[in-house]
């Protein structure tokens, strides 16, 4: 388990002072995903530098598994940065060594043998579906495999916690999802925790369990992801649900807007509130996406009959997330 408290962080030049890390607080649970999600300057990768033990805060606290990691020694230090992978941002491979050399760099710093390295290195070749390419130069790799080799390398040593600082960047669509694939695989297979710094919205929805949003060093949100989406008014709802048009309000006697969670809730409900109470439900705006395997509609409905009220306070009572509009906005669940 990662635990923040009170967090902070600046850099100081001759120019004046940055503030990275504002009094951050956050904790991670063992075993989950975690996506840290902002824009450029938000503080992630010096976060992603604090959790690696490769910066040290200026004030707070960081444990590790209930350790005050501020408190550490030198060689304390060493063994719990071993129980930390990292992804760096970008390229990162020795063009000199293959695929499997690179992998291995971990394993030789620290004097393993050679039978044991290479035993390790087949694993996480393994994991990462590239056996084939253990003997293959990064140059004749696609940035994709180069990346997840990347992640390999990170995981050679068997750590508890993987930090991946923005792991998709300047990445195909193919290459991103098989990047994001090989970070699910570490934490299914090897049960590591994983952390995904990343300013693209749409990787925390595709692989976390847990979201944190970071603007200007400072913690706006957290919160488990499926929970956060319901909310209409939090950050991560706006940021990775289908998009609504403010004009897509027609002429209907009612408008609201409404989260699903599932393919139960998304297949059934509406008819089934249609037919119940005898009302016209008709979807204006928005659509479906997935969070990570489950399905998530935002939708814009048009309600119309004489007893819509009643319908959407049911939908709101069989676990939909409703706010109706057509009055100005106002919450019936949330």
């Amino acid at each position: 388990m990662i635990t923040l408290e009170n967090l902070s962080k600046t850099f100081r030049s001759t120019s004046g002072s940055v503030v990275a890390l504002d009094d951050v607080t956050l904790d991670i649970q063992a075993g989950v995903i975690a996506g840290v999600v902002g824009p450029a300057g938000a503080g992630k990768s010096t976060l992603a530098r604090v959790l690696s033990l490769r910066e040290r805060p200026d004030s707070g606290v960081f444990r590790l598994d209930g350790l005050n990691t501020g408190a550490l020694d030198e060689r304390s230090m060493r063994v719990a940065r071993s129980r930390i992978g990292v992804v760096p941002s970008g390229e990162s491979l020795l063009c000199q060594r293959t695929a499997a050399g690179n992998i291995a760099l971990p394993l030789e710093k620290v004097g393993m043998d050679g039978p044991q390295r290479r035993e390790r290195v087949g694993k996480v070749l393994d994991l990462i579906g590239l056996t084939s390419h253990a003997a293959t130069y990064p140059q004749d790799l696609t940035p994709g495999q180069r990346q997840r080799i990347a992640v390999a390398r990170a995981l050679v040593g068997d750590p508890a916690v993987v930090l991946a600082d923005d792991p998709t960047a300047n990445l195909d669509e193919d290459g991103a999802a098989s990047v994001l694939a090989t970070l699910d695989r570490a934490r299914a297979e090897l049960g590591a925790t994983v952390l995904v710094a990343t300013q693209d919205a749409s990787v925390v929805r595709r692989i976390a369990d847990d979201v944190a949003v970071l603007e200007h060093g400072r913690l706006l949100e957290t919160g488990r992801l499926l929970e956060l989406v319901q909310d209409p008014d939090s950050l991560v709802s706006q940021a990775i649900l289908p998009a609504i048009d403010p004009a897509a309000r027609a002429d209907y006697p009612r408008v609201a807007d409404v989260v699903l969670v599932g393919f139960a809730a998304i297949g059934s409900l509406l008819p089934e509130a249609a037919s119940r109470f005898g009302t016209d439900i008709s979807v204006i705006g928005g659509g479906v996406t997935r969070i990570g395997e489950t399905p998530v509609a935002r939708f814009r409905l048009g309600v119309s009959g004489h007893r819509t009220h009643a319908a959407l306070g049911w939908l709101a009572e069989r676990g939909g997330t409703v706010r109706e509009l057509a009055r100005g906005p106002r919450s019936l669940a949330a």
